[in-house]
């Protein structure tokens, strides 16, 4: 029974596992060494315990541990995952249906456990990205079904569950205060087995896996937030695989180690308009008139980013030929000596070199600048609580549900959960509740966009460059999976 569920498995594997894949064929297992680990270092250390409700949700993705009911295909729409297919009932209510898998930890994935688990994510404090305005209920229909309704009509729900925090855990992995465990009680292909801190991290392969066994014996990660070291790292033989390679480390690397990728990241300066200097509107306006984006693109980014457009950047193919003029803005008042904090974080690499350039460009417009750099994990918490007046962010815009409208709730509405810029404006807010009820595909860019306009229009944000990931992938490393929404790298196919 055990062989044919693995054959059937294998049949039914969505097309995901190869829609990214940068290393040739997937081949067979026979074409992997004999027991080999792969070796990968990542440049965020986790910031949350490893919850799948923040920050760290995409570290899980990224290694194959974790899974959402629906994945994300190489065109961005949604696509089976730990559901084998969906339909919708009515406007407000969908039907999924799941394939058979099993937690790592021994148990099936049931329709009463996804939807426990689903219901425990809707109850995180702060809520997840990609349920940011929404209310959902999940409950088990007969032995495969999960039926899910929403508050509201949400046109692209299926899109929202691929998101990497709407990961499916077993029953174990959560407590009674509804904190989530991925260790151990995951679903993907590799299993985490220890931790050490925000050092390193040890993944075996999980050979119950519902889409095959993998093809390398485990994943030996090391967390590396100097780029510097990431690259030499792989330089010199000791990783495989290297995410987020520094611009300036790129020519270091032989060529064919070295992969650029097109990505939905933007890198933008967020000014805080909730509190300090920056709640005043003029004083934003006159920050926003102070950059000069093409100096970071060309300068800073050497040629591997281009110039801020707007919050969506050249990945997101449609945005260019619907952008708006933003609206409303306010005009400058001069700084005349405004003190202001500056922070970011030095986890990739050309963010500090890019703040300092912003800090020049500030101070010459008649701020004054503080400048606070640190790794990521030791920033968000402070930023989340807007301690700081202005931050350097780079935020991939379409990573946590695949629908535009998600960041722009989660990142700029009165609600949203990881609002950095601490912006709360009824127009804005209204231009993101219409953008979210349009289902029509054009329609609904339409409306993003117009959102987009409101959202630049306050000057709480500023568009800074749109950035190409370069990812070292050693040369005996085959099936890596490089996709512009960063939440893939490793999948069953991926090995050396």
């Amino acid at each position: 029974m055990h062989r044919l569920r693995l054959l059937l498995a294998l049949l039914l594997a969505p097309a995901l596992t190869g829609c990214f894949a940068s290393g040739g064929a997937e081949g067979s297992s026979g074409d992997a060494k004999s027991g080999s680990r792969l070796r990968v270092a990542l440049a965020f250390p986790p910031a949350e315990n490893l919850s799948p409700y923040g920050a760290d949700a995409t570290i899980l993705s990224r290694l194959g541990v974790t899974e959402s009911l629906t994945a994300l295909d190489a065109n961005g729409a949604a696509a089976p995952a730990l559901a084998s297919s969906w339909r919708q009932v009515d406007d407000r209510t969908w039907l999924f249906t799941l394939r058979e898998a099993t937690f790592q930890d021994g148990t099936e994935v049931t329709p009463a456990a996804v939807a426990a688990s689903l219901t425990h994510a809707t109850e995180a404090s702060p809520a997840p990205a990609a349920l940011s305005g929404v209310t959902l209920q999940a409950k088990a229909d007969g032995s495969t079904g999960v039926r899910i309704t929403t508050a509201n009509p949400d046109p692209v729900l299926p899109l929202r569950l691929s998101s990497p925090s709407l990961a499916i855990l077993a029953e174990k992995g959560y407590d009674e205060k509804g904190a989530a465990d991925p260790v151990g009680t995951a679903t993907g292909p590799f299993e985490i087995t220890e931790v050490t801190g925000t050092t390193s991290a040890t993944l075996d392969r999980y050979d119950d896996y519902w889409g095959g066994r993998a093809q390398s014996a485990g994943v030996d990660v090391k967390f590396i937030a100097d780029g510097a070291a990431r690259a030499a790292a792989l330089r010199t033989g000791q990783t495989d695989l290297a995410e987020a390679i520094p611009v300036a480390q790129a020519a270091s690397l032989d060529k064919a180690t070295r992969r650029e990728t097109a990505t939905t990241r933007t890198t933008s300066l967020l000014l805080n308009a909730g509190k300090g200097p920056f709640a005043d509107p003029g004083l934003r306006a006159a920050a926003r008139r102070a950059v000069d984006t093409s100096a970071l693109a060309d300068g800073v980014y050497e040629g591997h980013a281009d110039a801020g457009a707007g919050i969506y950047g050249p990945a997101v193919t449609w945005a260019e030929g619907k952008r708006k003029q933003p609206a409303g803005r306010a005009r400058a008042t001069a700084p005349d000596g405004t003190k202001v904090t500056l922070a970011t974080y030095d986890n990739r690499p050309e963010l500090p070199e890019v703040a300092q350039v912003l800090k020049q460009q500030l101070e010459k417009a008649g701020f004054v600048v503080r400048l606070e750099v640190r790794e990521y994990s030791r920033l968000e918490s402070d930023a989340l609580a807007g301690k700081f007046d202005a931050l350097v962010l780079a935020r991939n815009t379409l990573v946590d549900t695949g629908d535009p409208v998600a960041v722009l709730a989660s990142d700029f509405s009165c609600d949203g959960g990881y609002n950095l810029a601490q912006l709360c404006d009824r127009v804005v807010d209204r231009a993101v509740a219409g953008a979210e009820g349009v289902a029509d595909t054009a329609k609904r860019q339409d409306a993003v966009m117009a959102a987009e306009a409101a959202i630049l229009g306050t000057d709480a944000v500023v568009p800074l460059v749109h950035q190409r990931v370069i990812t070292g992938v050693g040369t005996s490393v085959r099936g890596a999976l490089l996709d512009p929404y960063e939440r893939t790298l490793l999948s069953t196919g991926t090995r050396r």
